[in-house]
C-alpha cells in the first residue's frame, strides 16, 4: 500500500467495523463523501431516504428478528431508496469514480456482461478475495461461471446501503442475507462491504477488497443463493 493510502484505508477498516451501526443511522462520517442529493440545491429534496430491508419473501425460511449476543434486538438494516443519489458529490472526480464502480457492479458483475470488463477493470486488476486470483482475465474467467448474462437493469438488485468515496478508494455498503450455521433453517442479514481502487489517470478499477472467507467446498460464497 502507498503510504499516502494509509489514511485512507484505516478510514475504511473504521467504517467496516461499525458497519452494523453505520448501517442503522444516516449520519455522515468524518472524512468520508456523502454528499446528500440536495447539497448546493435548496429546490431539490433530499434522495437519501432509506427504507429497511425487506424481509424474505421465502415462505420456507422462518425469519425472526435480530438480536445481539446479549438477546437484545438489533437495529434494523436499511437501504437506500435512491441509489442514483449515493453517486453525488461535490467533487467531480469522486462523483465518477463512485458512478464507474457502480456501472461495473451493475453491468460488469451483477448483469454478467464479462465481455464489458475491460471498460472497467485494468489487466494488472488486484483481486484480494482468496477465492478468486488476480488478473482482470482472471476474474472474468471466474465470474463467467458464477454470474450468468441478462439484462442490465439501471439500478443494482443488489440492496445498497451506501457508497463512500475519498481519493481513489471507493466503498459499497450492501445488505446480505446469509443462513444461520448452526441452524440452516433461519437466516440473518449482516452488511458486506466492497472496497475497489479506482486509478487517476485511466479511471479503471486497479484493485479490490471485500469481506471473503474462503468458500471451501462449497464452492460460492455463504447467501449466494439470495443474491439478486
Amino acid at each position: 500500500m502507498r503510504p499516502e493510502q494509509g489514511g485512507v484505508m484505516r478510514r475504511i477498516m473504521i467504517a467496516m467495523l461499525a458497519g452494523g451501526a453505520l448501517a442503522g443511522c444516516g449520519a455522515d462520517r468524518a472524512g468520508t463523501d456523502t454528499t446528500p442529493a440536495d447539497a448546493g440545491s435548496a429546490a431539490s429534496p433530499s434522495a437519501t431516504v432509506r427504507e429497511p430491508m425487506p424481509d424474505p419473501a421465502d415462505p420456507s425460511i422462518h425469519h425472526q428478528p435480530q438480536l445481539s449476543v446479549s438477546g437484545k434486538p438489533i437495529a434494523p438494516i436499511v437501504v437506500a431508496k435512491d441509489q442514483h443519489a449515493l453517486l453525488e458529490s461535490r467533487d467531480p472526480k469522486l462523483a465518477r469514480n463512485k458512478k464507474h464502480v457502480y456501472d461495473f457492479w451493475r453491468i460488469v458483475y451483477e448483469a454478467g456482461h464479462m465481455d464489458r470488463a475491460a471498460e472497467f477493470m485494468a489487466p494488472e486488476y488486484i483481486q484480494h478475495n482468496p477465492n478468486v486470483e488476480s488478473g482482470r482475465d482472471a476474474f472474468v474467467a471466474t465470474m463467467s461461471q458464477a454470474r450468468p448474462r441478462r439484462e442490465v437493469e439501471p439500478v443494482s438488485r443488489f440492496p445498497i446501503i451506501d457508497i463512500i468515496a475519498e481519493r481513489d478508494i471507493v466503498m459499497v455498503m450492501w445488505a446480505r442475507k446469509v443462513r444461520d450455521r448452526e441452524d440452516p433453517n433461519l437466516i440473518y442479514e449482516m452488511v458486506w462491504f466492497d472496497v475497489f481502487r479506482v486509478d487517476d489517470e485511466s479511471g479503471l478499477i486497479t484493485e479490490h477488497w471485500d469481506s471473503s472467507e474462503r468458500w471451501g467446498s462449497a464452492g460460492r460464497p455463504p447467501g449466494a443463493e439470495f443474491f439478486p
